[in-house]
């Protein structure tokens, strides 16, 4: 700012407190809102709203759905935008594994995609593969390929440039973006996006799907900006073990969102921690706790630990692990057999605490709302 007269300098002090005065102010509204702003002013400047809009650092990117707020009455300005916006800015390629899709604009901003010379490549779930929207894809030229057996293609995950990977519990549709309970990342990593893109062409180049994959993943531990992540992907990871693993390191707390919770050795390991002090919380979906064979609600409950069912009228959708407040688990992983064994799936293993603690104010929020 020019300084050369003490009139400018005046003036130049006095913008800069008034600048100060509108980042308090704001910091102050993301306090309120639940927003937590960017750490250094890093983040993306494809923000929906403020409901949706958690965190943003410069190779990362957290949100969640908020089916009680304006966005999910007006059925536009949820996570999906962000990634819309991030695949109109695609140069060199998407690509996208997904258990269903049926949002327009995203279909559009893929089609656009295809369009304007960048590579679009899809799998999904055969049963989902008569979606419109999914036709409209193949319409357009956009090779799409089911998965054609009796297990799932539930991944939920996209790779857009080779650098970006999008994934979390949030299927690409309008009731995943609005009405249901779901987290969705943004990693900004081009060895993370080899990881999701030898995955990816197991099924889309090699027509591997299910246990006939094989474990091959690129970097299954690696570091991105100090922050530690670890990458399973199922059957072929034995993600299970690995979670276990997690959860024997638990020296304080466990919390869970779950969307299906049926694996009794996942369960098992948690409650064997509560004898050395460790504390357990959860949320089921209540429709799964009703419709499940082998649920591990009981379980919880009869050993005396906090466990709900959620009160969302649609679907708590999250399939989330946190332990001590420091690392986090998320994905398309729901705590079963099936996903262990039969289902392709994708798990992402976060340790770092403030990510943690965006994942932990999520958990609060839903555990809040769930029935005692």
């Amino acid at each position: 700012m020019p300084s050369t007269k003490r009139r400018k300098s005046q003036k130049g002090i006095g913008t800069t407190l008034i600048a100060l005065v509108i980042l308090m102010i704001t910091l102050v509204y993301g306090a309120i809102s639940g927003v937590e702003l960017s750490p250094g002013g890093g983040g993306d400047s494809e923000t929906p709203n403020a409901a949706t809009r958690v965190a943003s650092d410069g190779w990362y990117s957290v949100y969640f759905t908020d089916p009680t707020g304006s966005d999910a009455t007006s059925g536009s300005g949820g996570p999906d935008a962000v990634l819309e916006t991030a695949i109109d800015k695609a140069r060199l390629s998407v690509d996208m594994a997904i258990y269903d899709l049926d949002l327009g604009k995203i279909r559009n901003a893929l089609v656009n995609a295809h369009h304007r010379g960048v590579t679009v490549r899809m799998v999904t779930d055969s049963d989902n593969l008569d979606e419109r929207e999914i036709q409209a894809l193949k319409d357009a030229g956009i090779p799409v390929l089911g998965d054609r057996r009796e297990g799932l293609m539930h991944d939920k995950f996209a790779v857009i440039d080779r650098l970006e990977v999008w994934t979390g519990s949030m299927n690409f549709t309008f009731n995943d973006a609005y009405k249901n309970n779901n987290n969705l990342i943004r990693v900004r990593s081009s060895r993370l996006a080899q990881d999701y893109l030898a995955e990816f062409n197991e099924m889309f180049v090699d027509d591997e799907f299910g246990p006939r994959s094989p474990a091959n993943t690129p970097y299954s531990t690696l570091s991105v900006d100090g922050t530690q992540l670890e990458v399973y992907f199922s059957p072929d990871d034995g993600t299970a073990t690995h979670l276990i693993d997690l959860v024997n390191s638990a020296r304080q707390s466990i919390s869970f969102l779950a969307y299906s919770f049926t694996a009794d050795d996942i369960a098992s390991a948690m409650l064997a921690r509560v004898p050395v002090g460790v504390t357990i919380s959860g949320v089921f979906e209540e429709s799964q706790y009703r419709s499940n064979t082998g649920t591990e609600y009981e379980h919880f409950r009869s050993s005396g630990q906090d466990i709900r069912l959620d009160g969302n009228p649609r679907n708590m959708h999250h399939k989330v692990i946190l332990i001590d407040g420091k690392t986090v688990v998320t994905g398309s992983y729901n705590f079963s057999a099936s996903a262990e064994n039969s289902n392709d799936e994708n798990t992402l293993v976060i340790h770092n605490a403030e990510i943690a603690s965006l994942y932990l104010s999520e958990f609060q929020r839903v555990f809040d709302a769930a029935q005692p």
